[in-house]
């Protein structure tokens, strides 16, 4: 079972102008992964940014996708195909708006919940059972369109926060891969946001 590869894929937008976004929160904790391989994302034909290595005893690839959230699913299936990963071996980082700011969620399977990048992923990879690890973001204030909202930079308040919580998120993944989805689940769903 060691020797078996997992997937785990970081979602957001690509460029420095999304770089702080709450969308992109995904790709924040997929940058933490990446430095406790010690390796560093180099492009791959899949159209996804990877690094190849090894995390919590496992064989991992760590995969950004190049294209825009709501076309993430053609490099995930690209990359399933390329590195030949089935569904219940792989794992996707997402911003949550339905999870309070600072708590971290794992599941597996579920609807996209209005979430543009898991519409794609499920509908390119033709199956939602693939694994979740879901960073919450809160809901937007007053009538604030959620639309808008994942486009913005996290607060000032929440920025404070901010680092600790992307490295929670990236410990759930490790638990995830480590120990399976119930351990992870009882391990960090039990914690309440801050």
């Amino acid at each position: 079972m060691d020797g078996e590869l997992w997937l785990v894929v970081g979602l957001g937008n690509p460029g420095p102008g999304y770089a702080g976004n709450r969308h992109n929160a995904g790709f924040m904790v997929l940058d933490v992964l990446a430095a406790r391989t010690g390796g560093r994302f180099r492009s791959h034909r899949s159209r996804a940014d990877v690094v190849e290595g090894r995390l919590a005893g496992r064989r991992v690839v760590l995969a950004k996708p190049r294209s825009y959230m709501n076309e993430s699913g053609g490099p995930v299936a690209g990359l399933r195909d390329f590195f030949k990963v089935p569904a219940e071996r792989i794992v996707v980082v997402h911003d949550e708006l339905d999870i309070p700011f600072g708590a971290v969620r794992l599941k597996r399977g579920g609807g996209a919940g209005g979430h543009n990048g898991l519409r794609s992923i499920a509908k390119s990879l033709g199956t939602l059972e693939f694994l979740r690890v879901r960073f919450g973001i809160g809901r937007p204030p007053g009538r604030m369109d959620p639309a808008a909202f994942v486009l913005k930079d996290f607060s000032a308040a929440e920025r404070k926060e901010l680092d600790l919580q992307v490295e929670l998120a990236a410990d759930a993944v490790e638990c995830l891969l480590a120990e399976g989805l119930q351990a992870a689940q009882n391990s960090y769903h039990s914690r309440s946001a801050s």
